[in-house]
């Protein structure tokens, strides 16, 4: 597998240095998948487009943590993995246990968190083909129509960057 660069704001094409200035701003550092998208700008606006878009959805920080890591985790990417326990635990405050549980393959503490994670990552697994009764079950635990579809922009983003992982090796 052949690394790609890791580029920095005055590394990166000209498209994306706005985008990555934005992202040193808000998080105080460039992350090594936006470096690494950086490579295409049309794939690093993508991937920032669908984040911002799901940032405005209705799914809680919480449980966009936990449909981030769930794609990640059925997608076997440690990088995604890695960057959305932290992100989880210490800037949205999900409990600790909870992504543990992710970490170590077990159902999470929180009944509705769980259904939301098992429903995402069977979305992922079966790449979108799941039955009305699978989709019946994740609505009886209090989700919406609009979560289901909110689920998709999460697995979209997400598999972007697990797929951008896995190709060009993005170090942590």
């Amino acid at each position: 597998m052949s690394q790609f660069k890791v580029h920095t704001i005055e590394s990166a094409p000209t498209e994306a240095q706005p985008i990555l200035k934005a992202m040193k701003g808000s998080l105080g550092f460039v992350p090594n998948l936006m470096g690494v998208l950086s490579n295409a700008p049309v794939a690093l606006s993508a991937y920032v487009s669908l984040v911002d878009l799901l940032d405005k959805s209705s799914l809680t920080p919480a449980e966009r943590q936990i449909a981030l890591l769930a794609v990640s985790t059925e997608n076997s990417c440690s990088y995604c993995v890695a960057a959305h326990s932290v992100i989880a635990k210490n800037m949205v405050k999900v409990d600790a246990a909870t992504v543990a549980a992710f970490r170590d393959g077990k159902s999470l503490p929180d009944a509705k968190q769980d259904a939301l994670a098992k429903f995402v990552q069977s979305v992922v697994k079966n790449r979108g083909v799941i039955g009305g009764s699978e989709v019946e079950g994740f609505l009886s635990k209090g989700y919406t129509q609009q979560n289901v579809l909110e689920v998709l922009v999460a697995v979209s983003a997400k598999t972007l960057s697990n797929y951008v992982n896995h190709i060009a090796a993005t170090p942590l």
